[in-house]
């Protein structure tokens, strides 16, 4: 029984019924495609090697939840430091949403992680249980213990692909000598990250062997966000029906360049017909292109029916680069982008806080001394022990401090608290005014500078 063609009025993979109907690509050969492998296999190769890769003695990206420390790329971040994980998320959102008014779905067909790792399931599909049409034929066949084998076979690997990922991913909270310290160890000696693997590794295989597109469809917020981000100027994948229509075999008198041989819907990964227009399942990875181009190259007629172009190209009308909507995302992405930058200058070697210690805000002692006690505390953000040096800043020539005499020695990656004792004359205090101590390190260089308010009793 042949399956009903696709539609624009429903979705593909689910049937009539409601129940699950399972797309089954062709194998395409072309330009673009084996760009897309290439993409996808420096994207499987980045995931798998950055936690291998080290800076300054620390995994090129480590989210260590347990120090509550996070590394990227050489610089180290502490709690205190999230607020710029504003800008890091925010931009990367922007980032998607300006590339979807220029390019479409460029996104979702060449670098979403769900595309990359489904184009490597379907490998294992098909050196599993052959080509789409033998898939399609072992879906109908009854359970004999050759389907059995071969289903068996490609959920053992499809579980093993997903384990691998999940450890993975898992390395990027621990490092790599941990995670291997933990796999040579009982599960309960660390069941948090024992379970987390094991959940992470269910949602894989199950997205791998049952899910698959639908992620795409019905969870994806990004996918929905496409009507409302492109415009007529945006560079999306069309066909070109006033070339390609009216459709016929070739050598139909009047035909025009297609022939309906649905090459295009047997390689579509959510297995739409993009001779119908866009739709929401198209996630614009490009095997439409190479396949159509492939049957024109073999007619003898010029490639591009279907293309990248956009919706006023496909009508033979000129494409506008430069609109509002761009020049308005491009002043904003370059606004986002300066800021972020400013705020990355900003962040430094260490961090230092200065307080007042708990107790009475100042003491009179006998001798006419005014005394204010502080406590300062140097987190050290680098992956070396580090020493201290404070002083004090425009200081009054009275100032007296205890405290400041000895350098403070902070680990790697550690903190340390310093008592600062300052004592002022009586006769001489008049208002309160500041006191400002700076943090420099072992070189010399400033860290930090901070000010606290020196108090005492007034006397107008």
């Amino acid at each position: 029984m042949s399956l009903p063609p696709p539609s624009r009025e429903s979705v593909t993979s689910i049937n009539d019924d409601g129940s699950r109907r399972f797309i089954h690509p062709a194998a395409i050969k072309g330009p673009l495609t084996r760009w897309r492998s290439i993409m996808g296999a420096a994207i499987m190769a980045i995931y798998v090697a950055l936690p291998w890769i080290t800076i300054n003695g620390n995994p090129v990206v480590f989210l260590d939840l347990l120090h509550r420390q996070f590394h990227f790329f050489g610089l180290t971040f502490v709690t205190q430091d999230l607020w710029l994980g504003f800008f890091l998320i925010s931009g990367l959102a922007f980032s998607l949403f300006y590339i979807a008014a220029v390019m479409g779905r460029v996104w979702c067909g060449w670098g979403c992680p769900q595309t990359v790792l489904l184009d490597l399931v379907r490998r294992i599909e098909r050196w599993c249980e052959g080509e789409a049409p033998a898939q399609v034929k072992l879906d109908a066949m009854p359970w004999t213990a050759n389907k059995m084998v071969r289903r068996l076979g490609k959920q053992a690997l499809l579980g093993l692909f997903a384990t691998v990922l999940a450890h993975v991913f898992l390395s990027y909270f621990v490092s790599i000598p941990r995670l291997y310290a933990m796999m040579t160890h009982a599960p309960a000696e660390n069941w948090k990250s024992f379970v987390l693997v094991a959940a992470m590794t269910a949602a894989l295989w199950f997205n791998f062997s049952w899910f698959r597109e639908q992620f795409c469809i019905v969870l994806c917020p990004y996918g929905r966000l496409q009507g409302a981000l492109i415009d007529k100027h945006t560079m999306v994948i069309g066909y070109d029906d006033k070339r390609g229509e009216p459709r016929g075999k070739k050598g139909t008198l009047g035909a025009g360049d297609c022939i309906d041989c649905k090459r295009c819907v047997a390689v579509c990964p959510t297995g739409i017909d993009i001779r119908q227009g866009q739709q929401i399942e198209c996630i614009g990875c490009a095997a439409c292109i190479d396949a159509c181009d492939a049957v024109m190259t073999k007619l003898d007629r010029p490639r591009g029916l279907v293309r990248y172009d956009s919706f006023e190209g496909l009508h033979g009308r000129k494409t506008k680069w430069i609109r509002p909507r761009t020049i308005l995302y491009t002043a904003l992405l370059l606004v986002g982008a300066g800021v972020m930058t400013l705020s990355l200058s900003t962040l430094r070697p260490a961090t230092v806080s200065l307080l007042r210690m708990q107790g009475s805000p100042y003491f009179l002692d006998a001798s006419g001394q005014i005394r204010n006690q502080f406590l300062v505390r140097v987190l050290n953000k680098r992956n070396r022990a580090e020493s201290y040096r404070l002083e004090l800043v425009n200081a009054p020539a009275t100032i007296r401090t205890t405290g400041l005499d000895e350098p403070i020695a902070v680990t790697a990656l550690g903190e340390q608290m310093r008592p600062i004792v300052v004592t002022f004359p009586r006769a001489e205090f008049h208002e309160e005014f500041p006191v400002r101590i700076r943090v420099l390190d072992s070189a010399g260089k400033s860290v930090a500078e901070k000010k606290i308010p020196f108090l005492g009793p007034f006397t107008p």
